[in-house]
């Protein structure tokens, strides 16, 4: 009986033994596929959304940005990624593309320093772009009243400038002649005379000519009577051309990159160089930013890697640079958050009023 029942037991252990075995065969088959799916689902994106700020009139940004799609598809094909769809919009505003940003409801941004600041705690940068410098970096605006033209050089740069520019108006050309006379303007001056501005998230459409206010008067942006905000730079720079008003916030290439339309498309009637005049100019600003969602489904740390790596790749191309010479970026360099310290600082002070 014990011989049996000893038998029993051992034919019982082993048939538990197979089945362990085979259950953890099962289990091991279930992981592997399951982490191989997870590896391909990662990889491979249905829609990639990305959001660009209003820079330029909306139709133009997407006509002359549309090539960059198949050259991100192709570069992140290469990384191992494949991106079936790109679906490229441009923000209302400035905030609008921060806040789509901060939602999740898009994973990539075209952002100025000062709108990812604003939305750091819903993105991370990614990029720094990269632009030609002009021939005029001065802080005295009255040397950029020269005569001479603003243009560009081949030197790359990681920063710019916001300049206040007046325009054909009475007015601004009131302000223009005290500049060049090497008068300083009064705050009755300023604020006796109607800008247009950009959003409060814009680095050179707001933020630092608000700096510069306060700075030099104590005051900012919120505490002048006249104030139009524009949609695009186009806009701003129209209603100076036609006179709406009399100041406008920039950066600080304003009148090369509107030079060629001033006239045919602008409203100006005559050069943009001889009806307008840089009134200020500002401190260093750091150059746009390619910002993603941290709510994004898509952003991983290795698609963030390969993405970064792509749009290096495409700014070094003559496609990649014909395609973004809409928004004057030359390229990329990667980014880093402490690069926009001083930009936290600005955002601080204006909100402390101080």
């Amino acid at each position: 009986m014990k011989s049996n029942k000893t038998m029993v037991i051992r034919k019982f252990v082993s048939i538990f033994a197979a089945f362990a075995i085979s259950m953890l065969s099962v289990f091991n088959f279930m992981a592997c596929n399951d982490k191989g799916a997870s590896d391909e689902e990662s990889k491979s994106v249905d829609t990639l959304k990305i959001m660009i700020s209003p820079y330029q009139d909306a139709d133009e940004l997407l006509t002359s940005m549309k090539p960059l799609e198949e050259l991100i598809k192709q570069g992140m094909a290469e990384r191992g990624y494949e991106i079936k769809n790109i679906e490229m919009t441009v923000g209302t505003s400035y905030s609008a593309v921060g806040e789509a940003l901060s939602a999740g409801s898009v994973d990539v941004g075209f952002i100025s320093g000062g709108t990812y600041v604003t939305y750091d705690e819903d993105c991370d940068v990614l990029l720094t772009a990269l632009r030609e410098s002009i021939n005029k970096d001065s802080t005295n605006a009255k040397d950029w009243n020269d005569g001479s033209e603003e243009k560009f050089n081949s030197e790359l740069t990681t920063y710019y400038r916001s300049v206040i520019v007046a325009g054909p108006s009475k007015k601004g050309q009131e302000l223009i002649s005290k500049v060049n006379a090497g008068e300083k303007l009064t705050w009755d001056d300023l604020n006796s005379a109607t800008w247009s501005t950009m959003g409060a998230s814009s680095a050179s459409g707001y933020m630092y000519p608000s700096l510069w206010l306060k700075n030099n008067y104590g005051k900012q942006i919120k505490d002048l009577a006249h104030v139009v905000q524009s949609d695009s730079y186009t806009t701003l720079a129209g209603r100076l051309a036609s006179g709406q008003v009399d100041i406008i916030v920039c950066y600080g290439h304003v009148r090369a990159k509107f030079a060629s339309t001033w006239e045919s498309k602008l409203g100006g009637t005559d050069s943009i160089y001889k009806q307008t005049g840089i009134i200020a100019v500002t401190d260093k600003i750091m150059d746009d930013t390619i910002s993603v969602s941290k709510s994004s489904e898509v952003i991983t740390d290795g698609f963030k890697k390969a993405f970064g790596e792509t749009m290096i790749a495409i700014g070094e191309t003559d496609e990649g640079k014909e395609a973004l010479n809409t928004i004057s970026h030359k390229g990329y360099q990667w980014a880093n958050n402490s690069d926009y310290d001083a930009e936290r600082q600005v955002q601080q002070m204006l909100r402390n009023g101080e």
